[in-house]
């Protein structure tokens, strides 16, 4: 059994292996006293006046306390993270990586911005952890990539993946969990949904460029053709090497 969850852990795309182990650590170090979670939530205050940027990426780390809520977000964070780093993100894992960084800070500037909108900042002062929302936000970029795979919930009904987020937020809110989170994950998930497959397809423009220093990360291999040995090319006709 040990051995088992040793090769699948190992299994692991670098990007999710990496995000989960610091999850897992960070969460439960907090359960034991080791670590306190008063240290990593996020306090733009602190974060501005007393330069506590640590806190800017902590608040993605911590899943609160470690019940079944907790055991169903390292479910997601496990299978949907692997999925997309190991489909859609194939040899890309510094695409994949951006797409996280920019999934962070889209949900940190929506929090920041709703703390300041009157009538609203109570609802967004309580959002000071964002690992759910951020999972959340894999979750449906997944979805959209993948709408029409048929899925069954709790083996009580079955839907296409297109409909998962919204089947997860519903059992959020019957469980009396907070909307809230699973809604931002939803929003910032749509930016980049629409930023890197949509808006490409509309105008030819590609706003979502990964930056060549997060390339320079991966030493991601490129794929080698083998060339059959004894196997001779017609040269190329002579009227196709003199068009203009």
């Amino acid at each position: 059994m040990a051995q088992a969850v040793e090769e699948w852990y190992k299994q692991m795309p670098i990007i999710t292996r990496s995000y989960l182990t610091a999850a897992v650590v960070t969460t439960v170090g907090c359960s034991l006293d080791i670590i306190s979670p008063y240290n990593l939530y996020l306090n733009p205050t602190l974060v501005v006046k007393q330069y506590q940027y640590w806190r800017l990426v902590t608040n993605f780390l911590y899943f609160r306390k470690m019940d079944l809520d907790f055991m169903f977000h390292m479910f997601f964070l496990a299978r949907y993270c692997k999925l997309l780093e190991e489909n859609s993100f194939r040899g890309k894992a510094a695409d994949f990586l951006y797409m996280l960084l920019f999934g962070a800070t889209v949900l940190t500037g929506i929090v920041l911005i709703g703390g300041m909108i009157p009538y609203l900042s109570a609802s967004f002062a309580k959002i000071i952890f964002l690992s759910n929302s951020l999972t959340f936000m894999m979750v449906y970029v997944w979805s959209k990539q993948n709408p029409y795979i048929h899925m069954s919930f709790l083996g009580l009904f079955t839907f296409t993946a297109a409909y998962l987020p919204w089947v997860l937020l519903g059992f959020s809110v019957l469980v009396g969990a907070s909307a809230w989170v699973d809604l931002l994950g939803m929003i910032a998930g749509h930016a980049y949904y629409f930023l890197a497959e949509v808006y490409p397809r509309m105008t030819n423009r590609r706003p979502l460029k990964t930056p060549s220093f997060l390339k320079a990360l991966f030493a991601d291999e490129p794929v080698v053709v083998a060339r059959p040995e004894n196997v001779r090319f017609a040269a190329a006709p002579f009227d196709e090497l003199h068009q203009d």
